[in-house]
């Protein structure tokens, strides 16, 4: 595998990474959605593959850790890696409600190698989020099972179709979650 792999391979894998982004036009929404960042805040490791593209078949795994976000704020941050082989890919995401809005960056935003997040909403224990970069827009479906596994789907807008690209399993680490808690 090339160097050059690594950053269209980051680009992707960083859009599964920012799996908690919402809409919060009331009160209630708000803390529904504090709830849902609340819910995915751990450590979370698993397997990957991306499903579409040049890079079709190419399997992957990654560790993340999210934290909500501080005292009265609703979001989340997650920071971690994802692994190719040999490879690995620094992933960082930082999400937050702004003015009734969510909006945050995969690792430096669309500017730089990363993406934006646009839009996104929360619907019991499922996130959709609106994904970013330059002339490319899509998609990413999180989903909470049973508050240990949560399941990912990063789709792009091919004319007027949304074709997935990614799938990623990630399993909550409650040992490791409770260690980063003490620190």
């Amino acid at each position: 595998m090339s160097h050059r792999f690594i950053s269209p391979f980051g680009r992707i894998i960083a859009m599964s990474v920012a799996a908690m982004v919402a809409s919060a036009p009331v009160a209630d929404a708000a803390s529904r959605d504090k709830r849902f960042f609340q819910s995915v805040a751990g450590v979370w490791k698993g397997p990957g593959e991306i499903v579409a593209g040049k890079y079709k078949g190419t399997k992957f795994t990654c560790s993340l850790t999210g934290l909500p976000a501080d005292g009265n704020l609703t979001g989340l941050t997650l920071d971690g890696t994802c692994r190719v082989g040999v490879f690995s890919q620094p992933m960082k995401a930082t999400i937050s409600e702004v003015g009734g809005k969510y909006q945050g960056q995969f690792l430096d935003g669309a500017e730089g190698k990363g993406l934006d997040i646009v839009s996104g909403a929360v619907t019991g224990d499922r996130v959709v989020m609106g994904i970013n970069r330059k002339k490319l827009n899509g998609a990413m479906v999180a989903r909470l099972h049973n508050d240990s596994a949560l399941n990912i789907t990063i789709s792009v807008k091919v004319e007027d179709r949304m074709i997935p690209v990614i799938g990623l399993k990630l399993n909550r680490q409650a040992e490791a979650y409770a260690g980063a808690i003490k620190n």
